[in-house]
């Protein structure tokens, strides 16, 4: 197997890549858009309205004889080759951070061993496992899922379409029964079925019962509502919901646990990359890992719009004109704070971060905004005045009530072990919050 790592906001020579030629053709300058389409699976999914992860972004773009990579961290395969792209704070041995992030937003189960896993189709396919119950617990939301069926009966109440064929076949002789089928609006239906079965799979796993336990209820719920599920039934279901896809906007949620238990019970361990998609992989957006983690830690302090689920909208103009969603809002209105999350190295917040602050700063009278991003540096906070005045009457200077503050969230990058990063890191989250209660 040929494998190459990479980290997330970086660049790398073209000929490192090389070794992994082939994969580096199929995903280079494409869109998160294009290869979802070609069977990655991309978290969260693909919105039109995000601004941290759109599905413009490429997973690698071309930078004159280099390659450059986003905010993206995960696995990618095709054949025998593979690419890692692991966080930039991810030193030699395990990457502590991406693990802290998925284990704080996601409850993930702890998946150091899978580090060392030389398989690493095997992690894939765990991650994907591991995904499952947040996917059903948003999909459920919604309610359970139900759609008209037809079903076949075979007894004396005829109440729908006579199938003759059916009929001959088992009422000969005729014993007063009549074979007929129904149109009904019904729980028990294919893609419910199939949540179904990969419910069951997952329970057959050591650690099935760990993670379904987080989602119990909802599991409950898909049991009851499936009465007809049967094991030898799992291949023609399968087969079912990749021919009736769902796309009612509406059920947006289910059409992604669709996508994903589709992905767990075809690409089993050995199934990994076979077939017509044989590029495959899992992405995970570190902008919103990062938002969310970030929410963890100052929710209590701030309001946190979320554009991927159209929660907490804002307008800058009346009429409802200028929708925008500020990652983070102060609670506190006398003195208003702006913080933006941002999953990049301070280098890298510039112009446009700067244009969409001030932009919220003024739409809700804040004086201050903060960039809210990680390093491993040891920066100090950088505290940028806004300047009045114009160049062309000489009179530019600082003013001294509108700033804008990088405010680095320090990372743990040479911890010995995963027990080390998160006591260290946690003395870090501490005097990180800390800085806004002086406000």
């Amino acid at each position: 197997m040929k494998l190459l790592k990479i980290k997330d906001n970086s660049q790398s020579k073209k000929f490192a890549f090389s070794p992994i030629g082939k994969l580096t053709g199929k995903i280079a300058d494409k869109t998160l858009g294009q290869l979802e389409h070609e069977g990655v699976f991309v978290f969260p999914e693909l919105i039109k309205d995000t601004e941290d992860i759109a599905q413009e972004q490429m997973l690698l773009q071309s930078v004159n004889d280099t390659y450059r990579s986003g905010n993206v961290m995960g696995f990618l395969g095709y054949g025998d080759e593979r690419l890692i792209i692991e966080s930039r704070f991810c030193r030699d041995g395990e990457d502590y951070f991406f693990q802290y992030l998925l284990d704080k937003v996601l409850d993930f189960p702890n998946i150091v061993d899978l580090e060392s896993d030389a398989n690493h189709d095997n992690r894939l396919f765990n991650f994907l496992l591991f995904l499952f119950p947040h996917y059903l617990k948003a999909a459920m939301r919604k309610g359970l899922f139900k759609k008209y069926i037809h079903r076949g009966y075979n007894d004396g109440n005829v109440k729908g379409a006579i199938d003759v064929a059916r009929h001959i076949k088992l009422n000969t002789p005729f014993v007063g029964n009549v074979a007929y089928s129904q149109r009904e609006f019904s729980y028990d239906n294919s893609l419910m079925e199939l949540v179904r079965h990969t419910i069951e799979f997952i329970k057959r796993k050591p650690y099935g019962g760990k993670l379904l336990v987080k989602v119990k209820d909802e599991v409950k719920l898909v049991i009851d509502a499936t009465p007809g599920y049967a094991l030898y039934n799992q291949q023609r279901i399968i087969e079912q919901n990749k021919n009736n896809a769902v796309r009612h906007a509406y059920f947006r949620e289910y059409s992604a646990l669709q996508r994903l238990c589709l992905l767990i019970l075809r690409h089993q361990k050995h199934q990994i990359g076979l077939g017509s998609r044989q590029i495959y992989g899992i992405l995970f957006d570190g902008a919103w890992l990062w938002e969310e983690y970030i929410n963890s830690l100052i929710g209590d302090i701030f309001y946190h719009p979320m554009n991927k689920s159209g929660k907490g909208a804002q307008r800058l103009f009346n009429g409802n004109i200028g929708l925008i969603y500020p990652d983070f809002i102060s609670r506190n209105s006398k003195t208003r704070l702006i913080a933006d999350a941002k999953y990049k190295p301070i280098d890298n917040i510039g112009n446009r971060d700067y244009l969409q602050v001030l932009a919220y700063m003024f739409r809700f009278d804040a004086k201050s905004g903060y960039y809210l991003y990680p390093e491993a540096e040891g920066y100090n906070d950088l505290k940028l005045w806004m300047n009045c005045g114009s160049t062309y009457e000489a009179n530019v200077m600082p003013r001294n009530d509108i700033s804008i503050t990088k405010h680095g969230l320090k990372i743990p990058v040479d911890a010995k072990d995963y027990s080390e990063f998160i006591a260290r890191l946690k003395i870090q989250e501490q005097e990180f919050r800390s800085v806004f209660f002086s406000k």
